[in-house]
């Protein structure tokens, strides 16, 4: 399985609530269609206040330019950009963003039919959250279901705040759309995919009687659109949207992707070391500011702390990706930047799911993310995690509540996973203050260890280069379940 991405769909007026941060300085000018994005990463310490006239004197124009980490996203037609930017002394490296990608997280193949079950907890389709159950959602929500002071900040294809279970939790104040490189309103139908409104359900749907119930419910959700309408998250985008949520109080981040054009970024390659570099730099800022980032494994079935090959980089347009041999010079953002909270994904037997990738450097915590090959129950007969869904977006697995009319949507994948580990995170942010360090801390306290499986039962999900799946350590720390599968009520007790 490999990550896919989503889309966005610009709709109607402004939001006047948003309000682009100065540190941001933006560029209104009009670009053709035969312009290019590029990341202009600036030595340490290198001051970016003359990046406008350097850029045009270029053929460019600033797009932001984020001085705080001095990183300037640029566009230009000029196909001799780079080398030209590349000549002064401040600048230490220049990529180009387009014509590459990576997709987000496509859910895999599951013919099994939908059927509404009576609800045994909280909301009309509660009772179809296996999920929920399994990490003591239902428990944590007698002590608290999180504070209202509380901002997830969804970092992913869009956000129907419409939606009847997330516009109770919606903060348009501390939304935005970075999928131009700087950040923008956040406008109604900007989710033409759907998975950011899946992922944030999750995290923050309102327990207002109808649909579900997410693993915070009383926390503020805020859509901070990191893709363009064909679901790629382009470098700008992931560093726009870093710069965001560390100036607009955003305390937890969800990251359900990974950072275009490379799925491994090798450090050593002088055109992904200046993507890499940046992107790590941004987040670096987020964590500085009191945000803690918490990133999805994928879904390649991969050890990422012992990566051998990578098969589908770049990804975009199709037929680009090429074969190679990678080594752990090569990481993956944003999951591999220190600091960051990994999660892999379980099915309702509490194995780790088929697809996941893992990592004894990367894996921190699991979470459920379904899984419709091993691990079909009573409870899960599609073996997947249900959540909120645009009514316009077309879903194979859906739901409709009864009494709303509202879409609910059945998908999987370590997508699925981390937005329930943003969510304990959400809860334990909302009982005790700390810096982002010490609720990363907290967030592998919360958990229940699981040993090392028989990984004779994923023979036939090999990993990318063709090698079996193994388990590495034992049950207080591994490379499938980090320190074990999140608990909710543990987080709140």
């Amino acid at each position: 399985m490999k990550y896919s991405r989503r889309r966005l769909s610009a709709v109607l007026g402004l939001t006047a609530a948003l309000v682009v941060a100065p540190a941001a300085t933006t560029s209104t000018a009009a670009t053709s269609a035969t312009d290019s994005t590029y990341v202009v990463l600036y030595r340490q310490g290198s001051s970016t206040a003359d990046a406008s006239q350097a850029i045009a004197a270029a053929g460019g124009t600033v797009v932001a330019n984020y001085a705080e980490i001095g990183v300037i996203v640029a566009r230009s037609a000029n196909t001799g950009f780079a080398n030209t930017v590349k000549k002064s002394s401040k600048v230490d490296g220049v990529s180009a963003t387009s014509g590459f990608g990576i997709r987000n997280e496509p859910a895999a193949a599951d013919e099994a039919a939908v059927e509404a079950v009576q609800a045994t907890w909280g909301d009309t389709l509660s009772g179809l959250q296996w999920d929920m159950v399994q990490i003591n959602v239902p428990q944590a929500h007698e002590v608290t279901g999180g504070s209202g002071s509380v901002v997830v900040g969804d970092i992913d294809t869009g956000l129907d705040f419409t939606h009847p279970d997330l516009a109770p939790n919606y903060d348009a104040a501390r939304s935005a759309d970075c999928s131009s490189g700087a950040p923008a309103p956040l406008l109604p139908g900007n989710d033409a995919n759907g998975h950011g409104t899946h992922t944030a359900g999750t995290i923050a749907a309102a327990a207002n009687g109808s649909g579900i119930v997410g693993v915070a419910p009383n926390v503020k959700i805020a859509g901070i659109k990191s893709s363009n309408d064909d679901g790629f998250f382009f470098p700008e985008m992931v560093i726009c949207s870093f710069m965001w949520a560390a100036k607009n109080g955003i305390d937890v981040t969800n990251n359900s992707y990974f950072a275009d054009p490379w799925l491994f970024n090798c450090k050593n390659d002088p055109d992904q070391r200046a993507i890499w570099e940046a992107e790590r730099r941004a987040i670096r800022y987020a964590q500085s500011n009191g945000v803690l980032v918490v990133a999805s494994q994928g879904n390649d079935s991969t050890d990422l702390s012992h990566p051998t090959v990578d098969v589908i980089s770049p990804d975009f347009p199709p037929g680009s990706e090429q074969e190679r041999e990678i080594t752990n010079a090569c990481s993956v953002v944003p999951v591999e930047v220190p600091g960051v909270v990994g999660v892999t994904a379980t099915g309702n037997l509490r194995l780790k799911s088929f697809y996941s990738s893992y990592g004894i450097s990367t894996a921190d915590v699991t979470a459920p993310g379904g899984d419709s090959r091993l691990q079909l129950t009573a409870a899960a007969p599609n073996g997947r995690v249900l959540s909120t869904y645009p009514a316009a977006n077309p879903c194979a697995r859906q739901v409709i509540d009864p009494g709303t009319g509202a879409k609910y949507c059945y998908l999987q994948g370590t997508s699925m996973a981390g937005p329930h580990a943003a969510g304990v995170a959400a809860l334990l942010a909302s009982v005790r203050d700390g810096s982002s360090g010490q609720l990363a801390s907290r967030l592998q306290q919360a958990t229940n260890p699981l040993a090392c499986p028989d990984t004779s039962i994923y023979a036939d999900f090999p990993q990318n280069s063709g090698a079996p799946q193994t388990c590495q350590g034992g049950p207080a720390h591994n490379s499938f379940y980090g320190s074990g599968e999140v608990d909710a009520l543990k987080a709140v007790s």
